[in-house]
């Protein structure tokens, strides 16, 4: 993901800032704070969450962070006067104000920071409880063709059809039915009508465009609130390749979808009094706290995945999210009672499976309890189950290639993590996808390989102090000692208690050899 704001550019996944063709040279953590602000710059990012999220929670000074700051403006040319990318909100935290463009193969998005207004969406939330639709909702259109198709007119009706059939597996999202949405044709519609009519919160629709042989699709998915576009992609291609475009926008879609609603609730949940979340807007405001990967949102995703288990006690996914909390908590080693969070971990994964056995999420919550354990073979059962369920499934893939990977599978393992970085290159995982790559590698000797996707990985933003620990041993392994050592700086700044025990645990390798040679690099670095 790139993101695009006056002469820049912030690549994400390589970890660069550029002004035109140009690569600016920053430290990691001035490009972990700038990407962190830029991400979230719908919002003031508080002083504690920045040094929560990049320095892992350790005591720095407000100077330290007011410097990673300084140097951010003045990468951008920007000072604390005019302060025109970054605002500082005195006393509190900081804010990206520039308008951003977030861009991914050609397709863009644009969101003003500084007037990005929420007025309508709030108001639109004073409903009672009862009247407002409490799970989320969506309704798939027939998508508007653009001049004559030919023979190809008919994928205005067939796309969707296709997408309504996918969409279904998701179970947390209900999906009118087709003969319903389908009756809704007329293009002067509103949005607002069309969620009366059929009870949706969201829907999907788009457009298709034949013409010199080549294809183009284009998919919005619209609050009918308020009619603001939540997400939007486009599609194109030779039309002899239109197989493959359907394919490509029926796993796109369904990847998009389990992102980009979650957040777009906990947009919503975040206008509501906590006193007045329903069920399904405190376990959406749970999950926005939990892939922040620190011990402070640790702590209020569980909460919060608490109050949606009292509000409803059968919603399999609040027991899910109860157990992805227990297991972040024994393996990043948050607490000194790690044997019970394993057991908690696996107790409500039992119960989010018997409450719905055929949710991904709440498999792939299950596999990781086993991975707590190091039984990588009853782990990868539950992963493979995950994507049986929902092949298109990025976390469910990244899950299984890491198991893979751990079990020196590396050509499967790699086959699988490729697959999860293209369909979900804006995942929370993403740096763990990332690592996964690196591991594949590790296990076949391609040390210097493992490097770079190892650095990229530790660079990424989210990247917690074990990635860090993986890049410090690969490094190792290729012999470049200089980078090495900065990674293991890296990790002793920010916990000096880590251990290659600690390692071995988090990472339960079934070879012997990949593991003796892991735990000589982490030896020699003085671990």
């Amino acid at each position: 993901m790139i993101y695009q704001f006056g002469p820049f550019e912030l690549d994400i996944a390589s970890v660069e800032l550029r002004s035109g063709e140009s690569r600016l040279n920053i430290e990691p953590q001035v490009f972990a704070v700038l990407a962190l602000l830029i991400e979230n710059r719908d919002r003031m990012v508080t002083k504690e969450e920045i040094i929560e999220k990049v320095w892992d929670g350790r005591i720095v000074s407000d100077a330290a962070l007011a410097s990673r700051v300084k140097s951010a403006r003045q990468a951008l040319g920007d000072d604390g006067k005019s302060q025109q990318f970054i605002r500082t909100i005195h006393g509190r935290g900081y804010r990206f104000v520039a308008d951003a463009r977030m861009s991914r193969g050609g397709a863009a998005v644009q969101r003003s920071s500084a007037n990005h207004s929420t007025d309508t969406k709030s108001a639109a939330f004073q409903l009672p409880l009862a009247e407002r639709i409490l799970k989320p909702s969506l309704a798939v259109l027939p998508f508007r063709l653009i001049g004559d198709g030919g023979r190809y007119a008919s994928l205005a009706v067939a796309l969707p059809d296709e997408l309504i059939t996918e969409l279904s597996r998701l179970r947390w999202l209900f999906i009118s039915a087709r003969g319903s949405s389908f009756r809704l044709r007329n293009p002067e519609t509103e949005f607002s009508e069309i969620g009366a009519v059929l009870g949706v919160r969201y829907c999907l629709w788009g457009t298709v465009e034949v013409s010199d042989r080549r294809i183009v699709v284009g998919v919005e998915l619209v609050d009918t609130i308020d009619g603001g576009v939540v997400w939007a992609d486009r599609f194109s291609g030779a039309i002899d390749d239109v197989h493959a475009i359907r394919e490509e926008i029926r796993s796109r879609v369904l990847v998009a979808l389990e992102l980009q609603i979650p957040i777009h609730e906990a947009s919503i949940a975040l206008h509501a009094a906590p006193g007045n979340l329903d069920a399904w807007s405190a376990y959406h405001l749970g999950l926005q706290h939990l892939y922040r990967f620190n011990r402070l949102d640790n702590v209020a995703a569980e909460a919060l995945f608490q109050q949606s288990i009292s509000l409803d006690p059968y919603f399999a996914r609040a027991h899910a999210g109860l157990s992805f909390i227990h297991f972040q908590t024994a393996f990043m080693r948050y607490s000194d009672h790690i044997d019970e969070d394993v057991v908690e971990a696996r107790r409500f994964a039992e119960r989010a499976v018997e409450l719905d056995p055929l949710d991904p999420f709440v498999n792939f919550t299950m596999g990781r309890t086993y991975w707590l354990e190091g039984d990588l073979d009853r782990s990868l059962g539950w992963f493979e189950r995950s994507t049986t369920i929902c092949p298109h499934f990025a976390q469910g893939i990244y899950a299984q290639a890491w198991t893979e990977s751990l079990a020196t599978r590396a050509a499967e393992a790699r086959t699988h993590i490729d697959l999860a970085i293209r369909l979900s290159p804006l995942d929370p995982l993403h740096y763990a996808m990332l690592a996964t790559r690196a591991f594949t590698h590790v296990g076949v000797g391609e040390d210097i390989e493992a490097a770079r996707w190892a650095d990229r990985a530790a660079r990424s933003p989210g990247a917690h102090v074990l990635i860090a620990m993986i890049a410090a041993a690969v490094h190792a392994l290729g012999g470049d000692t200089k980078h090495a050592e900065f990674w293991a700086q890296n990790v002793r700044a920010r916990n000096g208690n880590l251990t290659r025990a600690d390692f071995a645990r988090s990472f339960p390798m079934k070879s012997e050899d990949m593991r003796a040679r892991v735990q000589r690099a982490l030896a020699h670095l003085g671990f």
